[in-house]
């Protein structure tokens, strides 16, 4: 794939960022992967220390290879700093993470466990190679070739694996970034792969509902359905088949733009960031080949936009970026068998969900919302903490970024949503148009006996958004709590709360108050949320709870 030529001014911005960092690789030591860094998971839980290291690599990795491939007439040799970091990932003990190291965490097995990280590897190398070709000193791409096909080509025909059947992430990255890299290099090992692969890419398709919403969240979208699409397009170049045309595809390719709330806004349901940017290059081609909607860009494309810092994301960013037109999300969109609803309007924007307590990536939130207004969130989903051992182990709901406690839900009797596929909110009712009406039944979602039926209503209009509870109960009166979630600090008022420009009024016998507590974000970092509580006890009826916006 040559580099566009000429580029697209929006990729200014992007091919500027390569060469400083291209630069930086050439004159700074890459970070050892040492056998103390890899420790720290299994002695603490510790995910970010090996990451950090492992990431800074790819990151050079893909700096390097960005700029030898943009600027091809200044490396008619090798580049020294290219091969030596080639030479230097193949001499990795493991292109895996310490958090999905194989059962026993033998370092034997390490070294062809195929995980998601394994399998971008290996991508990587494998269009690093063929990109480049003669820019690679012929022992190196004879090394590369090697051990992409000895640690993820060969361990994946010869078994197996679990992921293969996934209907997540995992299955697109791992069969997706395989099948690309096998590909890439022709190997000899397609036509035992190619069907194995496909297969996984329909395990994870079955995981999107019919109307195309990633239950995993945006940022997992662009993971999971970006390698989906990226193999596809890679397939469609070599055989002509196109695995992009397809209903249930297109719904999912249009799944940014349901959930869009304007300015580069989502909402960050499940492990997901509230602020993000999509791959340009992946949004650009989804635009062009299928013609769906896509988010608008808040920014121009840049090299830093994946902490990660993917091959397959950076480079299909390089040569997909168009900078055309896209054709823009509408106002409102509902996504029924997810349960998801979205409305935008000038300098304001609503979401909420349904769903079951048992999504991939799950958090107690069956009747959350969020809240926008001049352009920035109010009420707030705070999206995914830091990964570590324990967060994906029996604490995961003590973790508050995932607990029903640090949602805009109820609480009722003392007691919070309980996790399982069966505690599940049904659509009761969606209206669209002004005002915008979503009705959910959240009474599966709790396990006190003391909750008879809680139906909960969202009335959304430019100004306003309206939540209504409709509690019944078992045995007369019962204590519940409304609970609000924000990264902005409120005021409590006499009979009103407030958030920056948006107030509630707080109805009798209802009394306000607040707390704050300090979390660790997915990149590590403290930051302080804040929780307002609205205390009562209450007979069977209705709650309506009121939010007035600029």
């Amino acid at each position: 794939m040559p580099a566009p030529s000429p580029l697209p001014a929006v990729l200014e911005r992007f091919v500027r960022e390569v060469r400083v960092e291209a630069a930086r690789a050439r004159e700074t030591e890459a970070p050892a992967l040492t056998p103390s860094l890899w420790r720290r998971f299994a002695e603490s839980g510790d995910r970010l220390a090996y990451e950090a290291a492992y990431f800074e690599r790819r990151r050079r990795l893909a700096a390097l290879l960005l700029a030898a491939h943009l600027d091809a007439h200044l490396y008619a040799r090798p580049d020294p700093a290219l091969d030596d970091l080639l030479g230097s990932v193949c001499d990795e003990h493991t292109w895996i993470l310490p958090a999905h190291a194989p059962d026993g965490d033998d370092p034997a097995d390490r070294e062809r466990h195929v995980d998601l990280f394994a399998a971008e590897t290996a991508h990587t190398l494998a269009e690093a190679v063929t990109l480049l070709g003669d820019r690679i000193a012929p022992a190196v791409r004879a090394r590369v070739r090697d051990e992409v096909d000895r640690r993820v080509l060969a361990p994946v025909q010869d078994r197996r694996w679990w992921w293969e059947t996934c209907a997540h992430n995992w299955a697109a990255v791992c069969a997706g970034a395989t099948g690309t890299a096998a590909l890439a290099l022709d190997s000899d090992r397609l036509p035992a792969l190619l069907p194995r692969v496909e297969a996984a890419l329909v395990s994870y398709r079955s995981g999107a509902a019919p109307d195309g919403a990633c239950l995993e969240g945006p940022d997992y979208w662009a993971y999971g359905f970006g390698y989906f699409v990226y193999f596809a397009e890679a397939l469609r170049a070599r055989t002509g088949r196109d695995l992009l045309d397809d209903p249930h595809v297109r719904a999912m390719a249009a799944y940014p733009a349901a959930i869009d709330l304007g300015g580069g806004h989502r909402p960050a349901f499940a492990d997901a960031t509230g602020r993000g940017t999509y791959p340009a290059g992946l949004l650009d081609r989804l635009a062009g080949r299928l013609g769906v909607p896509v988010p608008a860009r808040p920014d121009e494309p840049s090299f830093h936009d994946d902490p990660c810092y993917r091959w397959a994301h950076l480079s299909r960013t390089l040569w997909w970026t168009t900078g055309a037109a896209r054709r823009p999300p509408a106002p409102q969109a509902f996504l029924p068998h997810a349960g998801i609803v979205a409305a935008r309007a000038a300098g304001s924007a609503f979401a909420a969900k349904g769903g079951h307590n048992d999504e991939p990536h799950n958090h107690l939130d069956l009747g959350h919302f969020v809240l926008y207004a001049g352009g920035e969130p109010i009420l707030d989903d705070l999206g995914a903490p830091e990964y570590t051992r324990d967060y994906f182990g029996p604490l995961r709901y003590r973790t508050p970024q995932a607990a029903a406690d640090w949602h805009s839900v109820p609480l009722i009797d003392g007691a919070a949503q309980l996790p399982g596929r069966e505690r599940a909110a049904r659509v009761v009712a969606h209206v669209p148009g002004d005002p915008l009406l979503l009705a959910l039944d959240l009474t599966a979602a709790y396990g006190t006996p003391r909750l008879a039926r809680l139906v909960r209503t969202f009335t959304w209009r430019p100004g306003r958004l309206d939540v209504a509870d409709a509690f019944a109960f078992h045995g007369g009166e019962c204590q519940v709590e409304e609970v609000f979630v924000s990264r902005r600090r409120p005021v409590v008022g006499r009979g009103t709360v407030s958030w920056g420009p948006v107030t509630l009024r707080v109805p009798e016998p209802w009394r306000a108050s607040q707390e704050e507590q300090e979390v660790r974000g997915h990149d590590g970092r403290p930051e302080t949320v804040h929780r307002v509580r609205l205390t009562a006890s209450i007979p069977t009826g209705t709650c309506v709870l009121a939010f007035r916006l600029p």
